[in-house]
């Protein structure tokens, strides 16, 4: 059963290499940092919520709205195959009942803040910017891209970013969330310019400061689609009995 419905649209993806020692904390019980071509990757996230539904309903001022989050990606072996997943260090969302909601029923790391969005349109281009407010300061981050929609490839990096449908989510060391996210193969728009203004260590503590002065590794716009967000599963590990329960 879907707990969500919406539409995530124009996914700005400003992608980061990082130590992959820095994320070992954030890691699920059950899972493990997913690399590509040995890269262990952050990435900074800005896109649009849109129709959104929470078990099949619209909620009045809250069907549309602004979202930016830093995640970083993890994988997880069952049943002979590996699920791909993304574990959310923050999200940052405008309305406080979507911050509640999703803290409270899902156990991630929800923030409210001012935010604001904009999509510039030229004869040959669009530019995107996503903002939001740490108290008086506005954090930035812009890219402008061709119009016409391109394949994502097989095997790129573009696709190791977007082609992940699990969320994971690290409640304590033997507890984990997981829920499958649902949306059909997207496409991209070249990025042709990008700029970024942020305060990573207001934002995202200390931790994070680095990111000011490191320079994304690529970065990508993403159409998106229509998405779906099922029921959570709670995966219980035993340590003592080295024993799975999923409940």
């Amino acid at each position: 059963m879907n707990f969500l419905k919406a539409e995530w649209k124009n996914l700005a993806l400003f992608n980061y290499e990082v130590d992959a020692g820095i994320l070992e904390k954030y890691v699920p019980t059950g899972t493990e940092i997913d690399i590509w071509n040995n890269k262990c990757y952050v990435s900074l996230v800005g896109f649009m919520f849109k129709n959104t539904k929470v078990l099949g309903l619209k909620v009045p001022f809250h069907i549309n709205f602004e979202e930016v989050n830093l995640r970083f990606y993890v994988k997880r072996f069952e049943n002979g195959e590996w699920k791909r997943g993304v574990v959310f260090i923050k999200e940052i969302v405008p309305k406080s009942a979507i911050t509640f909601v999703a803290n409270t029923l899902y156990q991630e790391h929800y923030e409210t803040q001012k935010m604001r969005h904009e999509v510039v349109e030229n004869e040959n281009t669009n530019t995107f910017i996503y903002q939001w407010a740490n108290k008086e300061k506005w954090n930035n981050i812009q890219l402008e891209t061709r119009k016409k929609p391109i394949e994502i490839e097989i095997g790129s990096e573009a696709e190791f970013i977007t082609e992940h449908y699990f969320g994971y989510t690290k409640i304590n060391n033997q507890l984990t969330f997981e829920y499958e996210v649902t949306h059909p193969r997207w496409e991209q728009l070249e990025v042709i310019n990008h700029k970024t203004d942020i305060d990573f260590a207001k934002t995202y503590g200390n931790e994070f400061e680095f990111l000011q002065t490191t320079n994304p590794t690529s970065v990508f716009l993403a159409k998106g689609s229509k998405i779906g967000v099922k029921n959570k599963r709670k995966l219980e590990f035993i340590p003592q009995l080295e024993h799975e329960m999923t409940i």
